[in-house]
């Protein structure tokens, strides 16, 4: 049994990889009927976030598995990368730091901004898309299953989800507020009426914004999040005058190229007549070509650029940490226990057919050799030999399955069920 994840994430990758490693929903889908094409033991699901991009895969037989190597050339072959140039960036978890990892994830105790909620949808978005493109089994189901109701419980039970926290909310409240005393007077300009475009679209609402611009390239689904909260939808046509006229822009489109570029982008300057434009790009790949950020009066910021906002937020909610890595924990050493009981079930169950084999054979051909000798030998003291011969069997099996069943609770029994595999010369 093998359970791998390797990927990249804001802690070890720049921005730059990760956009360039960064999948849409039809390239997740594609990559994963890919990977099960390719290794058709393997289950897989990939996660892509505009903080990480990790692929988590699972066989039964780890021969069958790809290895780590294999995981980050398929990457690098999907997007027309070479290998060297991922290695040095993308890691690895491997059977309970898998587990570990996964949970830690979807409880959003690996966010850029701790606390999170958003992570905790992209985790099970991602898993229903492998489960609907038929890439997970029965491990990555109960890893992903598991880590849900992880999440969960380490929502319910600290106070890190406490207040509603989010990139989108770290760009408003803690990164704009540097540049602007206040939103009301603003005029404002969001990209993007996905989850990050309606979670940015909340917090500007808290902060006391009015003059909100929402602009996407279906207009339909900009109009419905318009009714449905606050800001005036625009076509996607709009675009270049609503940036003349922005006071603050933030930008969160799925596009995968950048949907401004330099050149459209000094026109835009042109005409704003050296008014100060301040541009927070949170999506991932970048909305805006980063060479915007150099020219005079515009403060181009990528979600990168958040980090030091993002601390101040870790620290506050550090209180709530200790409770919350406790839970990881037990959860973790639960889902590893089960796991390993799984692993040796098989194995415990073929013992005890096979000692049933030898059981019956022998208590039969008793049984027989006591009849010629005692015709008429009584059902109750037929019964009694077959329990005693129950008895022996349990009594031999105990000290060996008791040890499994040990191992399994507080360890990787692989050893030991390798070990008895071959004593009793068991075939799987």
């Amino acid at each position: 049994m093998k359970l791998q994840m390797v990927g990249c994430s804001h802690h070890t990758a720049k921005v730059e990889l990760r956009e360039r490693l960064a999948f849409n929903r039809d390239q997740a889908a594609a990559a994963l009927a890919q990977l099960r094409l390719r290794y058709p033991e393997t289950e897989a699901v990939l996660l892509s976030t505009c903080n990480r991009v990790e692929i988590y895969v699972a066989s039964e037989s780890a021969s069958s598995c790809p290895s780590h190597h294999d995981v980050v050339s398929f990457l690098a072959e999907f997007h027309g990368l070479a290998p060297v140039e991922l290695f040095s960036d993308l890691f690895e978890r491997t059977g309970e730091d898998f587990v570990r990892h996964l949970f830690t994830v979807a409880a959003s105790l690996d966010s850029m901004v701790i606390g999170e909620a958003q992570i905790l949808s992209q985790v099970k978005q991602a898993y229903e898309l492998a489960t609907s493109v038929a890439a997970t089994g029965p491990l990555t189901n109960a890893a992903f299953q598991a880590a849900l109701r992880v999440a969960k419980r380490v929502a319910t039970e600290t106070a890190i989800q406490q207040k509603r926290v989010s990139i989108p909310s770290v760009a408003v409240a803690d990164f704009a507020s540097q540049f602007f005393e206040r939103l009301d007077d603003k005029q404002i300009v969001v990209i993007g009426a996905g989850e990050m475009g309606e979670e940015t679209l909340r917090y500007l609402i808290d902060e006391g914004a009015k003059d909100i611009a929402l602009v996407n390239r279906s207009l339909a689904r900009g109009e419905e999040l318009a009714n449905r909260l606050a800001g005036k939808p625009h076509s996607w046509e709009d675009l270049h005058s609503l940036l003349v006229a922005a006071d603050l822009v933030v930008s969160a489109t799925g596009s995968k190229e950048p949907i401004v570029a330099l050149a459209e982008f000094k026109r835009i300057v042109a005409e704003r007549y050296q008014r100060p434009l301040v541009i927070l790009d949170l999506a991932i790949p970048r909305d805006f070509d980063p060479v915007i950020g150099n020219l005079a009066g515009v403060y181009l910021y990528s979600i990168d650029d958040l980090k030091t906002a993002c601390e101040q937020n870790r620290r506050e909610r550090e209180k709530e940490w200790p409770k919350a890595q406790r839970i990881i924990e037990e959860e973790t050493r639960r889902f590893m226990t089960d796991l390993n009981h799984r692993a040796t079930a098989p194995t415990i169950r073929r013992l005890k057919e096979r000692a049933d084999e030898v059981k019956n054979e022998e208590v039969a051909r008793l049984l027989n050799k006591l009849a010629n000798l005692e015709p008429h030998l009584d059902p109750k003291s037929r019964a009694e030999i077959t329990a005693a011969f129950d008895r022996v069997v349990n009594k031999l099996l105990h000290p060996p399955l008791e040890s499994l069943r040990d191992e399994a609770q507080h360890g990787a029994p692989h050893g030991l069920l390798d070990a008895l595999k071959r004593l009793f010369q068991l075939k799987d």
